[in-house]
């Protein structure tokens, strides 16, 4: 395995397909300043894994939680680093063309392989993301009703119900072709999550100072890799990393800017997850947020299946598939779990790690497979454990 010039060295080598850099409107966009870049870090990391940190928490106990998240945190701000000089190694040191994105960086370093690692990947979290969006809009609405309509109807429970309510209006918004026309739903979106977020913060800490409920400090090692799962899933977002770091205008402070995005975002995360409890608005921003997580997976199926044509029956199929997925599994956050330890793990920590070793090697020797092996070891442990712990929560049965 090795770079080979004369398969990377050119733009025909590069299939001109959409990635996920490539601007809406067909003109490149300004280089961002650090404020736009920090907000765009924000934006692409903060998402409905946060959701599932309240019960982590509760499992592991709100010191351990906290050390846990934190130590993500700093592991997730690693890898993404690692990209970030692994592309910079390349561009600068060994001459190969621009990189844009993860799955062009696997392309260069791996070729077809490295890039289909990536997509599948890619695929796999994301779509993932949007089966955990359907379990908790459709439990949280159960719950909802299940004081006033506890029978089935028509043999079907609520929460069955409440997905195959949302499916209908799923595939007319999955229908809409390009993200531009989904822009108005995005800010809606970005909106209501803020708003219940803060709503469901300030209650806590109400509630909190008036039941004053016993706290659990460490809930023991057993549930460590199911919580980590759940952590690594919520910092989810290292696909975005590189076009943000190509965007920005002063790239010899994204590393810094990052870091300052990634501790705002653990302290936030880490408040939620300690006081939390879920909010009723949350199931709107989950709700319209699903055509926007889908939209990575359109366009790599797309690519590879439809010569990156616009497909409407390949759309509803994958919507279909979601949503079955979802019918199968009880609870949103060992779901997350899942995803988390089976996917995100990978796509994470193995990969960056592996990428930058793989560049770095002559150059570092021995140091370079000790610090990046340990991360790829650490994250094969992790994706090993917690996939088991968390399907095994998953099929356990319930009272």
């Amino acid at each position: 395995m090795g770079f080979e010039r004369g398969a990377s060295s050119s733009s025909s080598s590069l299939p001109p397909y959409p990635r996920e850099d490539t601007p809406l409107l067909g003109k490149a966009p300004p280089l961002s300043s650090n404020f736009k870049t920090f907000a765009n870090i924000f934006i692409s990391i903060v998402g409905a894994g946060v959701l599932g940190l309240p019960y982590c928490f509760k499992k592991t106990g709100w010191v351990f939680g906290l050390l846990m998240l934190f130590t993500v945190a700093f592991l997730t701000y690693h890898c993404m680093m690692l990209l970030v000089y692994t592309r910079r190694k390349l561009e600068s040191g060994k001459g190969f063309p621009k990189i844009n994105s993860f799955g062009d960086l696997g392309f260069t370093i791996c070729g077809p392989i490295g890039r289909f690692a990536v997509d599948a990947m890619i695929v796999l979290s994301q779509a993932g993301f949007c089966v955990s969006y359907l379990i908790f809009v459709a439990n949280t609405l159960a719950y909802l009703v299940s004081n006033t309509a506890t029978a089935p109807i028509l043999g079907l429970t609520p929460k069955v119900l409440f997905i195959w309510g949302c499916f209908p209006f799923q595939l007319g918004l999955n229908s809409i072709p390009t993200l531009t026309h989904l822009a108005p739903l995005s800010i809606l979106a970005d909106a209501v999550d803020i708003a219940a977020k803060s709503v469901v913060m300030v209650e806590d800490v109400f509630t909190f100072m008036k039941n004053r409920p016993a706290l659990e400090a460490f809930g023991g090692f057993s549930v460590m890799f199911y919580a980590l799962g759940v952590a690594v899933y919520a910092f989810e977002g290292i696909g975005m990393i590189l076009p943000l770091e190509s965007e920005a205008k002063n790239k010899d402070k994204f590393g810094r800017v990052l870091a300052l995005g990634m501790t705002v975002i653990s302290l936030l995360f880490g408040a939620f997850g300690a006081l939390g409890y879920f909010a009723y608005g949350l199931c709107i921003n989950l709700f319209i947020t699903f055509p926007l997580m889908m939209n990575p997976v359109y366009e790599i199926v797309e690519r590879r299946f439809c010569d990156s044509r616009y497909c409407l029956w390949l759309r509803w199929l994958m919507v279909l598939g979601v949503s079955l997925v979802a019918l199968s599994v009880p609870n949103f956050a060992d779901f997350l779990s899942l995803v988390g330890s089976s996917v995100c793990v990978v796509l994470g920590f193995v990969l960056p790690a592996l990428f930058h070793c793989l560049v770095f090697k002559e150059e570092m020797g021995w140091r370079c497979i000790v610090l990046d092996g340990t991360i790829v070891v650490f994250g094969f442990i992790i994706a090993v454990s917690g996939t088991w712990t968390s399907l095994m929560e998953i099929l356990a049965p319930k009272a």
